[in-house]
């Protein structure tokens, strides 16, 4: 009778180690416990009530393979998959250390979106991220995609060693390609060989050499849509900026100041000021140094803006503050962004590319940049398969070798993420560290299979999720057995499915999409949610938090701009990541914080105001209607009895104490919202709603 559970390959693998230990599976999850379980996990939302009933109504041999598909093909798949890749990739929106903004970060979040969306294979996937620069022909997407490497830690204070910081960025580099691709913890070899697994010291550095030799770049990476305005006004931008420009004398200062600085530059003597001003030509804007070299004659356009535009904003930083007002810099400065905010713009992208004068690189003896040791050249583990060329490998070269079908590593790896998103934990529990101290696999046949089964299909992630999520193993109940307690508490058998507590993002996304406040937009820049009253007060990490206005303060989690040092507080709660290494597995705490969290936070508190018009508006019934429709809108299920009646004392205690303090009322829902209702009774709807949104169900996927 079991056999008839299987409905593909992967039951086969989990039913015979259920058999072997002397259990069975669980039966099937109710429907509308799948639905939303699928909508969750394939694109990061709740199912829409319309969806539930539709899903709930569709009685064909197919209906849940067609929510499959459905679900496989939307636009918000690439979002939600994205986030786990960003987690990996360390993405931030900014620096770290002194906490600089970097406000071209997210162009590299939009490639990774579109490129799921679109189903690109991850051998493509990889490569175009490892070494896209280095691809024939580059297009400016796959150069956009390297922005894989610029999201290392950056420090751009003057005065601090930037050789330092750079041997930093490469090393973490390094150490990101060996836990996203390998699952090994290779950074352990950076100052000695490694104590577990078979990796030295000198093959470490031969890995950070693939790196050593690269160049940090920005590009300009329009998005659709926006070349032509940009073209078009471009003309009359530089008509008035010249116009501007020449309003200022002080500028006839700027050849002076630029013969001072390449003259600190060639130079010994030391005058701090102007070497650190120097210096940080190099930091604020790409090949600012190398600018400056140029015969004014030779720079492009683009390039004489930038410079003029640094000399404008840092020429107070070699002279006296007042003589920088009296000139009138500081009012051009104000002038010249306001005008570059009139305009339009293309959009920009961090990139890498090779440097036309790599240095040589060195073993670091004990990890110490400053004491080199000797020479090394860009190679591979030699515990893993050989890299095809051995002379002068690049990037490109290294990438390849990554997804190479000679190298079953990076598909185990990648696949066993898969399983741990959709199941909680991985096949091998150990996601970021496959080597001797990794946990071993919970199914190794099954993983053998996933990855063979990954490659043959032509690195298709989207067919491998689909696999996975057609399973039976997969539409199990959740449901705690008393039977497995003691045999299999941490549910490795996979006799059922696993209860999830929603990522950070997830919580926030589950709440706006409930209340319909969620706007979907997909892809784009960073936004500013509100703050918690009083926390910019806090500290100078918050200061110019100017929270987004209109729409965009409704858009998904992911795009809530990621500060490392300031973390977005609700998504701090919630155990996000900070961004300041990869991540491959996040925590899930369960903390009183969290509660209070979802209680009083201005987003949460808007959603349940904006849940409470919906209720109203949308189920024109009574409040036992209106109450049945809100747990279709937030837990796509019907209430209990039990629920019932509990909600229904709660909403007639909070109408009346509402009634009997009137003046309460415009503080939980304004005056203005409520049309046609007694503003007592829909002001009580907030609590109801409120309620709703704080469950555990709620913030569960089940």
């Amino acid at each position: 009778m079991l056999r008839s559970w299987v409905r593909n390959p992967i039951d086969t693998f989990v039913l015979e180690r259920l058999e072997s230990e002397g259990t069975t599976p669980s039966p099937e999850a109710a429907r509308s416990t799948l639905i939303r379980r699928l909508y969750l996990d394939l694109i990061g939302l709740p199912p829409p009530p319309e969806a539930l009933e539709a899903f709930l109504a569709d009685h064909r041999p197919d209906a849940y393979e067609r929510l499959v598909t459905h679900l496989l093909s939307s636009r918000h798949y690439g979002e939600k998959w994205a986030r786990h890749w960003l987690d990996l990739a360390r993405y931030a929106d900014s620096d770290g250390y002194n906490d600089g903004p970097r406000p071209h970060a997210w162009r590299y979040r939009h490639w990774v979106i579109q490129a799921l969306n679109r189903n690109l294979p991850f051998d493509q996937f990889t490569i175009q991220q490892m070494a896209g620069d280095l691809l024939p022909d580059a297009t400016v997407e796959q150069r956009v995609a390297t922005g894989f490497h610029r999201n290392t830690l950056t420090q751009r204070e003057t005065g601090t060693d930037r050789e330092e910081f750079r041997v930093k960025q490469i090393v973490d580099r390094a150490n990101t390609v060996g836990a996203v691709w390998l699952g090994l913890t290779v950074g352990c070899a950076q100052c000695h060989d490694h104590k577990y697994d078979p990796i030295t010291q000198k093959e470490y550095y031969r890995l950070y050499a693939f790196f050593n030799g690269d160049k940090e770049v920005n590009i300009e990476a329009p998005l659709p849509g926006e070349m032509g305005p940009y073209l078009q006004q471009s003309p009359e931008y530089q008509r008035r900026r010249r116009e501007l420009l020449d309003q200022y004398p002080a500028l006839a200062l700027q050849p002076q100041w630029e013969a001072r600085l390449l003259e600190v530059a060639s130079t010994s003597e030391v005058d701090l000021i102007w070497t650190l001003a120097w210096r940080k030509v190099g930091w604020l804007f790409d090949g600012g140094q190398e600018i400056l070299r140029l015969d004014p004659s030779q720079r492009t356009q683009k390039q004489k803006d930038q410079l003029s535009d640094y000399f404008v904003g840092a020429y107070n930083h070699v002279v006296d503050k007042g003589k920088y007002e009296e000139l009138g810099l500081a009012k051009l400065k104000e002038e010249l962004v306001k005008m570059r905010t009139e305009f339009p713009s293309l959009s920009e992208a961090q990139t890498l590319i090779p440097h036309s004068h790599p240095p040589t690189t060195h073993l670091h003896l004990r990890g110490d940049f400053r004491n080199p040791g000797i020479e090394v050249r860009p190679g591979t583990p030699a515990v893993l398969h050989p890299l095809l060329s051995q002379t002068a490998p690049t990037r490109l070269e290294l990438a390849q070798w990554l997804v190479s079908k000679k190298n079953p590593l990076t598909a185990r790896v990648t696949v066993n993420r898969m399983w741990q998103e959709f199941f909680g934990t991985g096949l091998v529990g150990t996601a970021g560290d496959f080597g001797v101290r990794g946990e071993r696999p919970s199914h190794p046949k099954l993983l053998d299979w996933l990855a063979t089964e990954f490659m043959s299909s032509g690195w298709n992630l989207k067919q491998m999720h689909r696999l996975i999520v057609e399973s039976a193993t997969y539409r199990q109940a959740s449901k705690l057995r008393l039977d497995l307690q003691e045999l299999d508490p941490a549910n490795r058998l996979l006799a059922r499915q696993t209860r999830l507590r929603l990522s950070a993002e997830l919580i926030r996304d589950s709440a706006l999409a409930a209340s319909n406040l969620l706007y979907p937009v997909v892809g784009g820049k960073s936004i500013l949610p509100p703050l918690p009253k009083g926390l910019a007060d806090l500290g100078h990490r918050f200061q110019g938090w100017e929270k987004s206005q209109g729409k965009d303060r409704y858009r998904r989690g992911l795009y809530v701009l990621a500060k490392r040092t300031a973390p977005y507080p609700q998504l701090m709660v919630f155990d996000a990541p900070d961004a300041q290494e990869s991540c491959t597995r996040r925590e899930r705490s369960t903390t009183a914080l969290q509660a209070l969290n979802l209680l009083n936070d201005p987003v949460f508190f808007e959603a349940a105001q904006a849940l409470a018009i919906r209720l109203l508006q949308e189920e024109s019934g009574d409040v036992q209607k209106r109450l049945e429709y809100g747990f279709q809108v937030c837990l796509a299920r019907e209430p209990n009895s039990t629920e019932t009646d509990r909600l229904l004392r709660y909403y007639e205690q909070q109408r009346e104490i509402l009634r009997q303090e009137p003046a309460s009322i415009a503080k939980v829902l304004p005056l203005e919202l409520i049309d046609k209702t007694d503003p007592a009774s829909a002001a009580a709807w907030v609590g109801v709603s409120s309620v709703l949104l704080n469950l555990e169900e709620f913030i569960t996927r089940e």
